[in-house]
């Protein structure tokens, strides 16, 4: 709708994950890091950790297409399953036979040393961990057991929200606890990293002009959704909505705020950060009262000497 209004070829801040329009601020480059080293150093478990529209995903999604050519990869996103359904699918990523989890359990063995003895590695990650009820996750260690002394043969990152902690605390997942080799968590963007991922964005969209947002509404925008990537991208986009539908080629500080104030639902106090904008609004008001201070002085100071000459 403002595409061309704004000189865009596409819409700059689309919020599925999209590894082409991948923007690694330095916690991003050091999880990615992470997790090929969780790969490459053959660690049993990592654990990766972030808020929610950090770009955990999308991390995941760029490091299975940079190492899928090298490693048998199976990615579970989808953690309301059945351990029936749970083994099924893990049974369809890699390609093997399913008809009971006995089976399944038999096959995986044994595709695990095959995979070793021609020195293939395979890959289980599991997004949204955080969901995975505790007997679930125990399963999943019992996986690792199937390696049996090829211990290379298999590694398993767990992906989730930092709720994935406390899942973890349970105490029957000590054992499971125990076998993880690499922790990380993804921080969201810093002011300077809000300023670049926005000026990244709208360059992949072949924005001919780079400052379409100001720098004062850059900072609001960091402010209110503390550099997290998905608000980010909800509150930009709503921004050249409402900038196009006003008229306006440049988003300033005060779009900024009429899109947050509009996209904040009542009753929610964890998605949009609403003190900068209450503070924007006390500031106004500070100023009218002030003027409206000095205006009533001046007036008696008008009506005092008027009235002195009069008399």
């Amino acid at each position: 709708m403002y595409k061309r209004y704004y000189g865009l070829q596409r819409n700059p801040f689309e919020l599925l994950p999209d590894s082409k329009t991948l923007f690694l601020s330095e916690t991003h480059k050091e999880g990615l890091a992470t997790l090929r080293y969780g790969i490459l150093s053959k660690k049993g478990f990592v654990l990766l950790t972030g808020g929610v529209g950090t770009g955990k995903t999308t991390l995941i999604n760029v490091l299975v297409k940079s190492v899928k050519s090298l490693v048998n990869v199976c990615v579970l996103s989808n953690p309301l399953l059945s351990s029936q359904e749970f083994f099924l699918y893990i049974a369809s990523e890699l390609g093997l036979p399913f008809t009971n989890k006995v089976n399944f359990l038999r096959e995986f063995s044994d595709f695990l040393k095959k995979e070793q003895n021609k020195y293939n590695r395979t890959l289980l990650i599991f997004d949204e961990a955080q969901a995975l009820p505790v007997d679930l996750l125990e399963e999943i260690r019992l996986l690792s057991n199937l390696s049996g002394d090829n211990v290379d043969a298999l590694s398993i990152f767990l992906v989730g929200q930092p709720e994935l902690l406390d899942r973890l605390a349970d105490p029957r997942l000590l054992p499971l606890r125990q076998r993880i080799g690499i922790r990380f968590h993804l921080t969201p963007f810093s002011s300077q990293d809000t300023k670049q991922y926005i000026l990244f964005r709208l360059n992949k969209a072949g924005a001919s002009n780079l400052q379409i947002f100001s720098e004062q509404a850059i900072q609001i925008i960091f402010q209110t959704t503390h550099g997290n990537p998905r608000l980010i991208n909800v509150l930009c986009d709503h921004a050249l909505i409402s900038g196009f539908s006003q008229g306006e080629l440049s988003i300033d500080e005060e779009i900024i705020l009429e899109c947050i104030q509009e996209l904040h639902l009542p009753g929610d106090t964890a998605t949009f950060d609403l003190s900068p904008v209450v503070q924007k609004k006390r500031k106004r008001r500070g100023l009218v009262g002030l003027l409206i201070a000095c205006l009533l002085v001046l007036l008696g100071i008008i009506f005092f000497f008027r009235h002195r000459w009069v008399l």
